[in-house]
């Protein structure tokens, strides 16, 4: 791939794999968060496949307690991009009212990582591509591109195969599935910078406005809907605000920034000293946090 710029050569990587899955699997799936990775991996997934459509579908699964901004670009994508999307709630959390406020670390379990393995099992899924990347946090960094998982949707550091010359062995026993991620080589960087030159719709959480927000624990929250509940002395303040990284919004702290347009962003990243995921609450419930819920069955 000589002679290609940087970002096009990831970009070219990343089609091989999405190729490559499909060319391999029986039943494909994108997962699809509708978070500025989830909008990049969908605008590769329409290249490499263009003029066609996709051969997949698209799978959001649903906490019920996203930003609203990101069902308004959900819902609106999967329409342009003329693809199926399917949208999987854990019927088990919403019956007993798991919420973000009373339940802690037990909201993300219930609704995000029991509702993906609910979702996948339902499917007959055998490959899920995921917008994870390793420049992240710490478990993704070790992570293969394809990703192995058990019949119970586990994961394990120690059993994963050599990715050697962008080969990849995708044989798999019956029952068990396989992770792929195929911006598994970019960095947040690159995601913006890419965004930027492909003018790919994103979110308009991550650029900087005027929002209600309420300083909890060290972080920033934003009031997103009637559901926010506020602690005894608290009072929303317009701050200007933006986010890095978007999940469930009681659970996602935002940055102060000035950040308003694309190039405002790309510089701001120049600049940063901290990890996208410090504003995910659910990255610090323990040590290793992320890795204990990978190998339970998280993306």
């Amino acid at each position: 791939m000589t002679g290609l710029t940087h970002l096009q050569r990831l970009e070219a990587e990343s089609i091989h794999i999405l190729r490559e899955v499909v060319a391999e699997a029986e039943r494909p799936v994108m997962l699809y968060s509708v978070g500025k990775d989830s909008a990049v991996m969908l605008h590769l997934a329409k290249k490499a496949f263009f003029p066609a459509r996709p051969p997949f579908p698209l799978l959001h699964v649903d906490t019920t307690w996203k930003f609203r901004a990101m069902y308004d670009l959900r819902d609106r994508a999967a329409a342009e991009a003329g693809m199926e999307l399917i949208v999987h709630t854990n019927p088990e959390a919403e019956a007993l009212g798991i919420n973000p406020f009373d339940h802690g670390s037990r909201h993300t379990d219930m609704w995000k990582t029991d509702g993906l393995k609910q979702a996948l099992t339902a499917g007959g899924y055998d490959a899920a591509f995921g917008g994870a990347r390793r420049d992240e946090e710490k478990s993704r960094a070790k992570e293969r591109i394809f990703s192995f998982r058990s019949a119970s949707h586990g994961w394990d550091p120690k059993a994963q195969r050599p990715e050697l010359w962008r080969l990849y062995n995708t044989r798999i026993a019956k029952g068990e599935s396989i992770r792929v991620f195929p911006l598994s080589n970019w960095t947040e960087l690159d995601i913006w910078q890419y965004i930027l030159a492909e003018g790919i719709e994103i979110v308009p959480l991550y650029f900087a406005a005027p929002r209600p927000t309420v300083e909890r624990d060290g972080m920033l929250l934003m009031v997103d809907d009637e559901r926010f509940r506020f602690r005894e002395g608290e009072v929303a303040v317009d701050r200007s605000i933006r986010f890095r990284t978007l999940g469930c919004y009681p659970l996602t702290g935002a940055v102060e920034s000035e950040a308003a347009t694309l190039p405002d962003v790309i510089q701001e990243m120049l600049l940063t000293t901290t990890s996208e995921r410090q504003g995910r609450a659910i990255d610090h419930d323990q040590a290793a946090s992320m890795e204990k819920k990978k190998r339970e069955g998280y993306f």
